[in-house]
């Protein structure tokens, strides 16, 4: 019995001791309970506010730009880059000096980061560096503790496959200024790129897209706990232009070392098949930031290299000019097919001699010999009986000194002269002042893109418009549906006359393009040259029958050739100019020739061209399997 008694005191005092140890332990959570959830709820809700939820926008992918065929000749390139998100973290300027020392960037960037931390509100990133490299991701990912705000992610550049061969059409884009940035936010986001020049202006807005998001979870130290939800936004819709890639990688080739432009035109619609400029440059390296030796290397070229001289070059037109001035004639009644003017080799006007080509004496002519043989006395008396207003009149019918309303921006609409336009600018015009217009010299200065729309509307009689652009995403551009062109508004019976006389220029032995005609069976081409002076030759050479190859380079003519082909049926019209070229019968015809029959065995105008789903993006250059 006593030992049972001792037995269940001993119970009762452990039991008394365990209870008295779980009540004490049940006040100490209640007490730590109390202090968390009471005292310190200031500093634990603000913690719990800094581990939320932080969302950003992110640049769209711009839209992919193709050939008429579906050939990418603009895309995207994924790589990746560092962005920074001031608004997560605590301390910036810190955080930005951490970065520095383990990525080091110029004072230029650094100036540039600046900046834009300044201007722009805190939910749009900053581009920190573009195109980082492994080892440049591997620090920043082991210092992230230190690095809050601090954001690698996958962006992209603009690549063009065909480089410069298609620079000045494709065009290129650059980051947007601070101005634009301040007018749209959207184009403060890194990667968002602006179109600058060519169809990459043009199609601008198309190409942009629209953008997305990406909401992240984040802890106090600016840390990402994981990505909650993302949208990349709306691609850019993809362009297609009338280019072909093949016919506009043959004409740089064909330019080769020169200086000049090439412009192929579908003579029916206006559509620009090729639209070649030389020298060029590699649009790409608008993307990244051109270095300052190559930009200044592109400053000091006098062969222009950044100017697109088939839409912004202006130059004398020479006998090229010389079908626009028989149209203004034959429109006005000052000749008729059958008006037969006698060229003695030169005509005196005053105390001024205006010499023949060569000084030869055609002799007594009509239009379409004049035209065949290009004979200058001809044209010089075709225009002092025309008029100058009245030719330039007749220019505008055929796109030539106006405003062609294409979709090649910062194109040129050269001049043809007035008199009112001779009034404003206070020169005193004469009658030799009408004299050298009537053969494409004096004021009058126009583009290649201008000559291949005269000599397209020539061929068809309907008023094309140039255009680049052949669909944006499935939609055919206004001016590529059949039947768009409206009527010319000139003669058909007059434009016959001028077409046959295009035909004897190339076609038959008196023609000054015989040589170049074209081989192809059944196939004839219809075209004009031109040499334009740029040097105004003395008395004493003129006497000398001076060589103009002997000249310097900036001192030599233009050579100009432009041409349509079937002729009976036309399809396609091209303009070639030569810069310094001397004779357009022996430098721009033969590249004509090449180019036409390219086109006539390859059709690119008349080959169907089924509308495809968007092409694919080129594959990516970062490495496999790899994440950031």
């Amino acid at each position: 019995m006593r030992r049972h008694a001792r037995a269940r005191a001993s119970f009762t005092r452990r039991a008394l001791l365990i209870g008295v140890g779980q009540a004490a332990v049940f006040a100490g959570i209640t007490a730590r309970l109390y202090h968390l959830q009471v005292g310190d709820h200031d500093k634990y809700a603000t913690m719990a506010k800094q581990n939320s939820i932080s969302e950003r926008l992110v640049a769209p992918e711009r839209g992919v730009m193709t050939d008429r065929f579906g050939a990418i000749i603009a895309g995207n390139q994924q790589h990746w880059r560092a962005l920074f998100m001031k608004a997560m973290a605590p301390e910036p300027d810190a955080v930005l000096e951490n970065f520095y020392r383990l990525v080091p960037l110029s004072d230029e960037e650094k100036t540039r980061i600046a900046q834009d931390l300044a201007d722009r509100p805190g939910y749009i990133p900053v581009l920190l560096k573009d195109w980082l490299d492994w080892p440049d991701m591997a620090l920043i990912e082991v210092n992230t503790p230190n690095l809050p705000g601090v954001v690698v992610e996958e962006g992209s550049s603009r690549v063009y496959p065909l480089g410069a061969v298609a620079a000045h059409a494709v065009g290129y884009v650059a980051r947007p200024d601070q101005q634009e940035a301040k007018q749209d936010p959207v184009l403060a986001l890194p990667g968002m790129r602006v179109g600058r020049s060519g169809a990459e202006d043009a199609n601008d807005l198309a190409l942009r897209g629209s953008p997305g998001f990406v909401q992240t979870e984040t802890n106090v130290h600016g840390e990402v706990v994981r990505v909650v939800a993302q949208d990349a936004g709306t691609p850019g819709r993809t362009v297609a232009l009338a280019l072909d890639a093949g016919l506009q990688q043959f004409a740089m080739q064909g330019l080769g070392n020169q200086t000049g432009a090439v412009v192929m035109l579908d003579a029916t619609n206006g559509e620009v098949l090729a639209l070649a400029s030389t020298p060029a440059f590699d649009p790409a390296l608008f993307d990244k930031g051109v270095p300052k030796d190559v930009w200044n290397a592109w400053m000091q070229d006098p062969h222009h290299p950044l100017l697109n001289k088939a839409a912004a070059g202006l130059f004398a037109p020479g006998s090229t000019f010389k079908p626009t001035v028989a149209l203004a004639a034959l429109k006005c009644g000052a000749l008729t097919p059958d008006t037969i003017l006698t060229c003695p080799g030169s005509l005196q006007l005053g105390d001024h001699v205006f010499w023949c080509d060569n000084h030869v004496a055609h002799g007594s002519i009509n239009l379409v010999t004049a035209l065949q043989v290009s004979c200058d006395v001809f044209f010089y008396k075709t225009a002092l009986m025309t008029g100058i207003n009245r030719i330039a009149e007749m220019a505008g019918l055929m796109g030539l000194g106006v405003d062609l309303g294409s979709d090649i921006p910062h194109a040129q609409t050269g001049l043809v002269p007035t008199l009112d336009w001779a009034r404003g600018h206070h020169i005193h015009w004469v009658q030799g002042s009408t004299v050298v217009q009537g053969i494409g010299q004096g004021y009058t200065q126009l583009t290649p893109l201008a000559q291949a729309t005269m000599i397209a509307r020539i061929a068809s009689g309907n008023a094309v418009t140039p255009h680049l652009t052949r669909r944006v995403g499935g939609a055919l551009h206004p001016d590529s549906v059949p039947g768009a062109a409206p009527p010319l508004g000139v003669d058909p019976r007059h434009l016959a006359i001028i077409r046959q006389a295009l035909f004897d220029v190339v076609n038959t032995p008196a023609g000054t393009a015989y040589a170049s005609r074209l081989t192809l069976p059944g196939v004839q081409m219809a075209g004009k040259t031109g040499t334009a002076q740029v040097h105004n030759n003395s008395a004493a050479e003129k006497m000398k029958n001076f060589d103009d190859m002997t000249m310097a380079w900036e001192r030599r003519p233009h050579a100009w050739f432009v041409a349509y082909a079937p002729y009976d049926n036309p399809r396609y019209a091209v303009s070639v100019l030569i810069e310094h070229g001397n004779f357009g019968a022996q430098t721009a015809a033969p590249l004509a020739h090449d180019l036409m029959t390219y086109a006539l065995l390859h059709d690119p105008a008349g080959r169907d061209v089924p509308l495809a789903n968007p092409p694919p993006e080129p594959p990516s250059t970062m490495p496999q399997g790899e994440s950031a």
